[in-house]
């Protein structure tokens, strides 16, 4: 009865994001030269970076299904014109920003104060990944051939701006639009101050979609230098990430040295290079999606997923464990909140890091716990939210949220046998 139901709620879902795909297929307008897509509801003329790069993951997961034979095409142009406007507003140091807004200025406003001289966050690591995504599924990289001297900048000021040498991690420059607005192991914190295992991990991701993305043009040695660094970062997300005693992935504090005074501080100095922000958010289990974890570190973290004191809930798993001082149910926007509701990137996330080390049964219970979020919503509003309570599965906020909300979809595709459209680094398991 259950599957049954779950079936059910698929097609529901299936149908009404196909009704709404021309929702967010947006054509250009202001200084967004390009069509672009945007995550529906407030966000209406927005283009964001990893937002689009998870749309785009899920409407291509459907772009065989619709009955309409111009719908296929038009989402593969809105997809390269994710890229393509990002790459406009690239600026001479490499910065991109991590949103391109409608608005009555000449240029992004985060390009805007980086030229100023504050450095602010820039565009999260999705962005090469986004061009494999789509290539991979026309099977044409040759129209990405343009961006590689702009990837090559990108790349460059990520390790400019945000790389901390002694760590061998990134670091956020401030908590300003880091996908999860107020996760407590950056919010409110010093800048430059967290490696967050949110963007270390992708940072994986993304460095081997470069690589890729080098080598369809031969530049074997550019993409062996990306490579080298995704290994490097890898081997320090090892040593300063993983906890040994709690078994858990946390973001780090890289403010760290010995901090001298007079003649005070004069003998052993401060030798380790971070320090564990003991914080358990759900990005601890992004290693496991980028499949940088071990067997043995995923068994441990597959434990927290549905214990009910933790991470478990009916409908998926909360974004910040319910037993941390900081969990909140709050209605808020700018931050959003990530203290605690559902997010349907979170549960896709962790579903794939959980097939990725066979947990096949634990995926499966996740997907049906997801459906049944977004069925209910349906059922009861006729339509999708941003995020979620976790007790109870009611909407928190933003009606008309598309967005990630599609990747329910491609849980039942991939349960199915279908391969993911990831790419995902390849850790020795």
């Amino acid at each position: 009865m259950e599957d049954k139901r779950t079936e059910q709620y698929r097609q529901e879902l299936k149908k009404f994001v196909m009704s709404h795909t021309e929702d967010v297929l947006k054509n250009p307008r202001s200084f967004i030269r390009y069509p672009f897509i945007d995550p529906g509801s407030v966000y209406d003329g927005n283009v964001w970076d990893w937002d689009t790069y998870w749309s785009v993951y899920g409407f291509l997961n459907l772009a065989d299904s619709y009955e309409d034979p111009s719908v296929k095409p038009r989402i593969i142009e809105h997809a390269q014109g994710n890229i393509r406007n990002f790459f406009d507003h690239q600026l001479e140091d490499g910065y991109i920003p991590m949103m391109i807004e409608v608005a009555d200025w000449p240029e992004p406003y985060l390009n805007m104060r980086h030229k100023e001289g504050k450095i602010m966050n820039m565009h999260k690591p999705f962005l090469c990944s986004q061009m494999c995504l789509i290539s991979d599924y026309t099977g044409d990289y040759s129209w990405t051939e343009e961006f590689l001297p702009g990837a090559a900048k990108y790349f460059d000021c990520y390790d400019h701006y945000y790389f901390h040498e002694n760590s061998g991690l990134y670091v956020w420059q401030d908590d300003i639009m880091i996908g999860m607005d107020n996760d407590p192991a950056t919010f409110g914190r010093p800048p430059f101050s967290t490696a967050n295992i949110y963007l270390n991990s992708f940072m994986c991701v993304e460095l081997e979609a470069g690589a890729k993305l080098y080598r369809q043009f031969g530049k074997e040695e550019e993409a062996k230098k990306l490579l080298g660094k995704r290994d490097a970062l890898i081997t320090a997300i090892q040593q300063e990430c993983w906890d040994k005693r709690d078994r858990f992935f946390y973001s780090v504090d890289v403010d760290i040295k010995t901090r001298k005074y007079d003649w005070f501080h004069q003998g052993l100095g401060v030798f380790w290079k971070t320090l564990p922000i003991k914080i358990r958010v759900w990005s601890g289990f992004i290693p496991m999606y980028a499949g940088i974890a071990t067997k043995e570190q995923a068994a441990d973290m597959v434990k927290h997923i549905f214990d009910p004191d933790t991470f478990g809930s009916d409908f998926g798993l909360t974004t910040l464990s319910k037993d941390e001082k900081m969990f909140d149910l709050s209605v808020t926007n700018n931050p959003s909140n990530w203290l605690g509701p559902i997010w349907l990137v979170a549960n896709y996330v962790v579903f794939r890091g959980l097939l990725n080390y066979g947990y096949r049964m634990e995926a499966e219970i996740m997907y049906k716990r997801t459906m049944r979020l977004l069925g209910d919503d349906l059922e009861k509003t006729g339509s999708l939210h941003e995020y979620y309570n976790p007790f109870n599965g009611e909407p928190v906020m933003n009606g008309g949220f598309i967005n990630w909300n599609i990747l329910a979809l491609n849980m039942a595709d991939e349960l199915e046998g279908k391969k993911p459209m990831c790419l995902q680094s390849s850790y020795e398991k």
